[in-house]
């Protein structure tokens, strides 16, 4: 028998660890998960909601096969291995992950397997090119995207993997069988929020699984792909693929995601085959940072970019709630903040503007960011949000510039121009008309009392606080 360990792959169709497993000749592939307390602590309840959702559809592919999904809690350095032993398995196979923490468990767990004469096999599901396939002349691997997508978008793509079918996998009955008497284990019994430690979130949380994923695919190829390009920073157009947190955890696999686009570009030219291009480079973006992130595990919590002085960043408790709550005063940034409240997501434009309101208007520590969007975000990604918030604060990879800053009214005027965005999120702005609120920091305190009296004046200056801004990294460049 063969076991394969689910982590950030909830699906059976496209997934190449399981169809590894599958593919062995007269055996079959038993399928676990495995609630790792040490992975639960850096979680947050929009993104447990969602995983057991997944997880939930996930058992029931398998159930509809006569078969069922192994469920576990606890380390799987001990528990992985007496699986595999109680199951007779003679191999066990995954997906790899990305992470300094996903990697040091996996080592953890092959060692802990080699002991107990079990073999193993690791292999890349999550992205379509490994990290070290896609390298410079020189061979080390890209900091710059544009070089790295020219070579990601002219290779050839694989198709996707098979789905196993019901004489590929154990039956429930004899999975029930031989894990009887190991302890933290069932069969097909799922944790609820709470039982993990999560109540619920006040946000509603997208739809999870394979189907939901699908369907959302299925809709963008129809009409919105081809007009990805001209959309995607308009947050009020709903132009892009909402597919962030089904790809974040494997509901769909990438290939499928991208045969289903590549199918869309067929025969058509000009803007359309441009525009869908356009998306396949975003693709690749998640792609370059996992790379990044492999390379270099320690920017989860450090600069990417070495600066001779440490920046230092303001971190003002006040400055930092009221973004957090989305009361800034700056009303593309607040509409930002609370559709993450809301809805456990953000549109990947405002994302961007309120990084960069955070580090350069306020002056605080991007970590600070990161760990509210990892708190608050359905689709947080360590690999893809660590990037996205290290190149806003001008300490990552292909880094914005430090003297490039963000002006937050501008952002909201340009890709907000109804304000119909804004309006959506920030109640007490409905009534004002789209010149007000991309005026509001240039209205009178008289103004703004008349026409948002329940809206808060700016709580800094952004002229100040861009020369601020300016100061602070010429200073840890040693340019003073």
């Amino acid at each position: 028998m063969q076991l394969h360990w689910h982590r950030r792959d909830l699906r059976t169709a496209d997934n190449r660890g399981l169809a590894t497993a599958a593919a062995e000749d007269e055996d079959v592939v038993a399928p676990l998960f495995v609630f790792d307390d040490a992975v639960l602590e850096h979680a947050g309840a929009p993104r447990v909601r969602y995983m057991l959702d997944a997880l939930a559809e996930l058992r029931a592919s398998y159930r509809g096969r006569g078969s069922d999904l192994l469920v576990a809690r606890g380390d799987p350095r001990s528990l992985v291995p007496a699986v595999a032993e109680a199951l007779g398995s003679e191999r066990v196979v995954w997906n790899v992950d990305y992470s300094g923490l996903a990697k040091e468990r996996d080592q953890a767990v092959e060692l802990a397997l080699d002991e107990a004469g079990i073999d193993r096999e690791t292999v890349h599901d999550a992205i379509i090119f490994p990290p070290g396939s896609i390298t410079t002349n020189a061979g080390d691997p890209y900091s710059v995207y544009t070089y790295f997508w020219k070579k990601w978008r002219d290779r050839d793509k694989p198709d996707p993997f098979p789905d196993p079918d019901a004489t590929d996998l154990a039956d429930a009955e004899t999975l029930e069988s031989a894990v009887s008497s190991v302890e933290n284990v069932t069969v097909g019994s799922l944790p609820t929020l709470s039982d993990l430690g999560f109540d619920a979130p006040d946000a509603d949380v997208i739809s999870a699984g394979t189907e939901a994923a699908r369907a959302r695919l299925a809709d963008f190829c129809e009409d919105d792909i081809y007009r990805y390009a001209d959309d995607r920073d308009f947050p009020a157009r709903g132009g892009t693929s909402r597919l962030s947190t089904d790809l974040k955890f494997g509901t769909i696999g990438v290939r499928e995601v991208l045969a289903k686009t590549a199918a869309a570009r067929e025969g058509v030219g000009g803007d359309r085959d441009e525009s869908v291009e356009e998306f396949q480079s975003q693709l690749a973006w998640r792609e370059f940072y996992s790379h990044v992130l492999w390379f270099n595990p320690n920017v989860v919590s450090e600069n990417y970019k070495e600066y001779e002085h440490d920046i230092q960043w303001r971190d003002d408790p006040e400055e930092l709630a009221a973004w957090k709550s989305g009361h800034t005063g700056y009303p593309i940034v607040d509409a930002g903040m609370r559709q993450l409240r809301e809805e456990a997501y953000m549109h990947n434009r405002v994302r961007m503007i309120v990084a960069s309101f955070l580090t350069k208007d306020l002056l605080c520590d991007w970590r600070h960011g990161y760990a509210h969007f990892r708190e608050y975000l359905s689709d947080h990604d360590t690999a893809n949000d660590n990037g996205g918030w290290q190149w806003a604060a001008s300490t990552g990879t292909d880094a914005q510039p430090y003297f490039r800053i963000f002006n937050p009214m501008t952002q909201g005027e340009r890709y907000d121009p109804d304000a119909e965005y804004i309006k959506q999120y920030v109640p007490e702005l409905r009534e004002a008309s789209a010149n007000a609120i991309h005026e509001w920091h240039e209205l009178s305190e008289t103004e703004r009392n008349r026409v948002a009296p329940d809206y808060p004046d700016p709580i800094v200056d952004h002229a100040d606080r861009r020369e601020m801004a300016l100061s602070m990294f010429e200073t840890a460049r040693g340019d003073d």
